[in-house]
């Protein structure tokens, strides 16, 4: 299943490093890459990107054939510091290029003009394909849409949690929404709903939350785990489908569970 955003396409369904490390990270991108994972997220700020390069490295799949997302990190704004960052990057990835390079979070000590203008030279050196944005609200994708075309913003979302404001732009403009902690740190599971869902059509809740998020324009999910048998789980939501009657049960759930909200964090759109 793949997702076309400015006529690239784009695996809907991708894999999670955040808070993985060393021979546990490895395990998993190798175990992900195996079972059919072709998009593949990581972060200069989760200290792994060595060890999601050697998994992929190890996995024997053509570097054409992945999708490989890395982060700037908050330190790094700076344009001489994004050339710098992502250059050892791309060494710990062990790849001459990266699919989309993301402003991780959009800290407001250097403007946004001028990381976006360094990310913009990688894309012309080949180094970066697409760039984008994470945790960015929707007026910080209008005032980076006046500097670059943005490919994507990373922002959590999950069936606890709307973005019907970013969702909506992304669609009008041609950008991805590509949702973190999509089944909201496990919490799908304490709902009924998506409990009855997942036994009417034999998978779990967090296959059924991955779906939901799968049936939307423009949105692609990266559910991190660590067990061969949680990221086959995941994995199978590539093949379920949910009827209209089972997608309006879930957007009756809560909206408004927000899960990561550092002291950093930008004023949220409401």
């Amino acid at each position: 299943m793949r997702t076309t955003i400015q006529g690239v396409k784009v695996p809907s369904l991708g894999f999670g490093t955040f808070r993985l490390a060393g021979q546990t990270c490895r395990d998993a991108v190798l175990h992900a890459m195996h079972i059919g994972y072709r998009h593949i997220d990581t972060a200069q700020m989760y200290d792994n990107e060595e060890f999601v390069g050697e998994a992929l490295a190890s996995s024997g799949v053509p570097r054409d054939e992945y999708f490989l997302t890395t982060k700037i990190a908050n330190g790094s704004h700076a344009a001489p510091s994004v050339i710098s960052s992502t250059e050892q990057s791309l060494r710990k990835l062990g790849t001459d290029y990266v699919d989309l390079l993301l402003i991780h979070w959009p800290i407001q000590t250097v403007p946004l003009g001028e990381t976006l203008g360094a990310m913009l030279d990688l894309q012309d050196q080949g180094k970066v394909r697409h760039i984008g944005l994470s945790n960015a609200t929707s007026a910080i994708v209008h005032e980076a849409q006046r500097h670059a075309r943005v490919f994507a913003d990373q922002i959590e979302y999950h069936p606890l949690l709307g973005q019907d404001l970013l969702c909506s732009m992304a669609r009008e403009q041609d950008f991805m929404i590509t949702a973190y902690s999509p089944l909201a740190m496990g919490k799908v599971a304490d709902y009924a709903v998506m409990n009855d869902i997942a036994h009417d059509l034999g998978v779990g809740p967090t296959a059924v939350a991955l779906a939901w998020l799968l049936e939307q324009d423009k949105v692609v999910a990266i559910p991190k785990a660590t067990s061969p048998d949680h990221i086959a789980e995941n994995f199978a939501a590539i093949d379920v489908r949910l009827s209209p009657e089972q997608i309006a049960a879930i957007n009756g759930l809560p909206k408004d569970r927000r899960l990561v909200n550092p002291s950093f964090a930008p004023d949220w759109d409401r």
